[in-house]
């Protein structure tokens, strides 16, 4: 709870357990096993022990069902759910994280649907006091690494590819709730994504507007919202969607309870058609005009990228609840702290303008593994989060100093606060770029 002058501003601190299992060709890369949660049920009492008491965690299919739910083995996620229980911590339950389910399916598998239903909803019947599910974490995230960029199974990069994989998560989700439901009615959807903001020199205006439309593509689709005339519908049936298998989203609306909002410096892009300013990047194409895609924060003022506009940019479209459900930034801990410090800011102010947020998350308590490769090699390269478990043994950061602030004042003072953060630091720009860009787009 945070005290602004004489209104009072309430805003929950969420955690959360990095638990990607994604998949390179025939190998699984497995955060919670690499960063050895999957051994160590005490980490769930030191998650207790920061204040924390809604936890974003993994019981994922590939995970406790990987040759069928008959052979399902509920072990791992019984003792540790048993454990959230008496802790008293509320678990958001994610089924799919980053994945593409087990050996013998993937995202265009056409009973991939199904099959993810009837495993969602064995997960309610066995933990029927369970209301918080994010079925599929970002779904057109992953759709985009798996089908249209080719860095995730099944490995596909064309539109019919990623559309297809698109569809077939939200499709999953929908039937997954409709299963949870039937079990737990009450049930909320808490659906994640990342709608970070494309920017671009004027030339790739028409680039960025469309990706900047299809950032809400999975959030549409769910509310039974896309709507024929509407773009990405004709873009959709353009690459080779049926308008049947469309119409089968406004006759089916499953709209999130809450949406969750996964916030990265990453997120932010700025797509530049002069290929030869950019010596060190590798650039692309869109079939049409070449152009490469880099961090936005390296070539934009430090007033275009910002947290606050992507909320009030939710609200205005959904009107729904909101939460952040994923603060992280890959860098040292003093950079996370104001990473953390700035959505925090944001977050606070939006709520103080009438936009309904709920909580921030921590995301990966624990820290990640490879995700400066997207998870595309095992390079072994760890990023300490809250705790930091290089030697084996989980030992707090000073982020965790900083959580426990927030969790009990809503607030967190220090002198490194005071210290811009990279992205808002003068060096931070590419050498040959000057710091104003002439007509950027967004």
């Amino acid at each position: 709870m945070s005290q602004t002058g004489n209104n009072l501003i309430t805003l929950d601190v969420w955690g959360g357990v990095e638990s990607t299992v994604n998949r390179i060709h025939d190998r699984f890369f497995d955060q919670t096993i690499r960063t050895g949660h999957e051994q160590r049920i005490t980490d769930l009492d030191l998650i207790a022990d920061l204040g924390i008491r809604t936890l974003r965690y993994p019981v994922l299919w590939e995970r406790t069902a990987p040759d069928g739910l008959e052979r399902a083995d509920w072990r791992w996620a019984d003792e540790r759910l048993e454990r959230l229980q008496e802790l008293q911590i509320r678990p958001i339950i994610g089924l799919l994280h980053h994945g593409s389910g087990p050996r013998d399916t993937n995202l265009l598998d056409p009973k991939f649907p199904e099959r993810f239903a009837a495993y969602a909803g064995a997960v309610a019947r066995r933990y029927p006091w369970v209301t918080d599910y994010t079925p599929v974490n970002e779904p057109l995230t992953t759709a985009r690494f798996s089908a249209l960029y080719g860095h995730w199974y099944p490995h596909r990069a064309d539109d019919l590819s990623f559309a297809k994989a698109l569809l077939a998560q939200t499709r999953a989700t929908v039937l997954a709730m409709e299963a949870i439901r039937e079990t737990t009615p009450d049930a909320r959807l808490i659906q994640t994504e990342d709608v970070g903001k494309v920017f671009s020199t004027d030339e790739l205006a028409y680039q960025a507007a469309f990706e900047n439309e299809r950032r809400w593509i999975a959030f549409d689709l769910l509310s039974g919202r896309l709507a024929p005339g509407d773009v990405m519908w004709q873009w959709l049936e353009f690459v080779g969607i049926a308008r049947e298998e469309l119409e089968w989203f406004r006759a089916h609306p499953c709209p999130p309870s809450l949406i969750g909002i996964n916030t990265y410096l990453s997120s932010q892009r700025f797509l530049d058609h002069r290929v030869d300013l950019y010596p060190y990047e590798t650039s692309g194409s869109n079939g049409m005009q070449p152009y490469v895609d880099v961090l936005a924060a390296r070539v934009l003022p430090d007033d275009v990228v910002q947290v606050s506009t992507l909320l009030k940019e939710v609200w205005d479209r959904y009107g729904l609840p909101i939460a952040i459900t994923e603060v992280h930034n890959g860098s040292s801990i003093d950079e996370q702290r104001r990473w953390l410090n700035e959505v925090w800011i944001a977050a606070r102010q939006a709520k103080s303008q009438g936009i309904d947020i709920r909580a921030v998350t921590i995301w990966a308590l624990f820290g990640s593994f490879d995700w400066d490769s997207l998870v595309t090699i095992d390079a072994s390269h760890y990023e300490p989060g809250v705790f930091t478990v290089e030697n084996g043994t989980p030992q707090p950061t000073e982020l965790a100093d900083m959580v426990r602030e927030l969790v009990r004042h809503g607030s967190y003072e220090h002198p490194d606060l005071l210290t811009p953060g990279w992205w808002q630091r003068e060096d931070r720009f590419y050498e040959h770029l000057s710091r104003e860009l002439a007509g950027v787009h967004s």
